[in-house]
């Protein structure tokens, strides 16, 4: 794996970054040059999985830490923990988010029962909505890379062509966002709007999961056809 030089991007850490989705999500910012912390609530764990990485083709320069350490250290963070947890997490580790920063918000609040997989419904609406309410004010969210599946993250090798769908709590939340994922390769990211659309986006992506299952295949996704490139 190429990676590009890495002057200038802001450091991307991945809370709770040790799972199959926040891997994929350290090799692919990683790739394209962005300096990249994973987090754990472990950070023995962080490091083995910052040096499994590395060995896979990742940036020698990969850093792992405790969640609190990696969020005081970047500017933009990515919370890819279990829906279930990230609430917690967030009023453990709130204080320690840099005034101004930027949470991307990856989570999806599914269940997996009897074989089946559904939508948990959200009091505030959607995770998305939840989160913001377990933030302190002056950080800022984005909900994106909701409807990616995690397994073709992990296939670095392989392209990711498709569309990445922004919502966020501002304009400039959501600028950051896309202005960040319309770096990754494969990848085009498109203004959703107001944080409210991840109410939709989340419904999606159970939609995508059953759509997967049912046709035996892992890496189902969605493009906009009639947009052109690069949109933000």
């Amino acid at each position: 794996m190429t990676h590009r030089k890495m002057e200038g991007q802001p450091r991307i850490g991945l809370i709770g970054g040790t799972g199959n989705e926040g891997q994929g999500l350290a090799l692919r910012f990683a790739a394209a040059g962005f300096p990249v912390m994973i987090g754990s609530r472990d950070a023995a764990r962080a490091r083995d999985v910052v040096a499994a990485l590395t060995e896979r083709g990742g940036s020698p320069d990969m850093v792992g830490n405790e969640n609190s350490e990696v969020i005081a250290a970047c500017d933009i963070n990515v919370l890819s923990v279990p829906f279930a947890h990230a609430a917690g997490l967030l009023d453990e580790h709130g204080h320690a988010f840099r005034s101004g920063s930027l949470l991307i918000d990856v989570t999806v609040p599914v269940s997996f029962a009897a074989g089946a997989v559904r939508f948990v419904e959200v009091p505030e609406g959607s995770a998305a909505e939840q989160i913001r309410q377990h933030l302190p004010n002056d950080v800022g969210l984005a909900g994106a890379l909701k409807t990616l599946p995690a397994f073709l993250l992990g296939k670095t090798e392989r392209t990711l062509d498709c569309d990445a769908f922004v919502c966020g709590d501002s304009p400039e939340s959501r600028r950051r966002a896309i202005e960040i994922l319309d770096q990754l390769p494969g990848l085009r990211a498109v203004d959703a709007g107001d944080l409210e659309s991840a109410r939709t986006l989340e419904r999606m992506t159970v939609l995508l999961i059953n759509i997967n299952r049912r046709y035996k295949i892992h890496d189902g996704r969605l493009r906009v056809l009639g947009l052109q490139p690069r949109l933000g």
